[in-house]
């Protein structure tokens, strides 16, 4: 089957970093990038167009590209959904990337518009869902879940069957014991050490990890 060619959203350091990656490590052909109307300071990115998501349709329409947003963890990771469900509406389809370099087995279950990025190691019975990044040398034990929308940054671990919830952020670093579940939209502190299930929209730093004033919101 023909790989069709592929827009990346965005036109900053993560898009880069997402447009060397397929095109170093994939089939995928970057033919262009987008970006909200608001942040078109440029019409060209690495030598390929930029273009407004707004009119997205009307250069690269629903079927003749796929899509791959590589956005950040901005609004506790609700931008990259909020972008990831517009295209998603308009008719989009989207690919994932996974690194040659990360360890994986012929199990592993991976949703759409994700990055599995190099020394990222994802043990048998975990899954990943839609529209989720996982950072370098990050640990995902077995049996593992990763919801979706989720941010897990590098070098962080997970123990065995830790459940992460939908948008929830991993800082760089953190460590997490084994069964724990990150509730949604959690915030975790970069080297943060959790001990204990979380609840939703907190912040948690230290080690051992406690819960702070502020909401995730507040502090992304």
């Amino acid at each position: 089957m023909q790989q069709l060619p592929i827009v990346v959203f965005g036109n900053n350091t993560f898009s880069s970093l997402a447009w060397y990656c397929l095109s170093q490590d994939s089939a995928y052909e970057v033919v262009a990038f987008t970006v909200d109307q608001q942040y078109l300071s440029a019409h060209s990115h690495h030598g390929l167009p930029v273009v407004a998501f707004e009119e997205l349709a009307a250069h690269y329409p629903p079927g003749s590209v796929r899509l791959l947003l590589p956005l950040g963890y901005h609004a506790i990771n609700g931008l990259r959904r909020a972008r990831y469900a517009a295209a998603k509406a308009l008719g989009y389809e989207f690919i994932s990337y996974v690194s040659s370099r990360a360890s994986t087995w012929p199990d592993l279950q991976v949703g759409e518009n994700c990055l599995i990025y190099e020394h990222a190691i994802i043990q048998p019975f975990a899954c990943i869902g839609d529209n989720t990044i996982i950072r370098s040398a990050a640990h995902i034990s077995h049996h593992c879940r990763v919801d979706s929308h989720a941010f897990i940054s590098a070098g962080v671990t997970l123990g065995g069957n830790v459940h992460i919830g939908e948008q929830a952020f991993i800082g760089v670093g953190a460590v997490l014991r084994d069964g724990l579940h990150i509730a949604p939209r959690t915030f975790i502190g970069a080297g943060a050490v959790v001990v204990a299930d979380t609840e939703a929209d907190g912040v948690y730093i230290g080690n051992p990890a406690k819960k702070i004033s502020k909401s995730a919101l507040e502090v992304t």
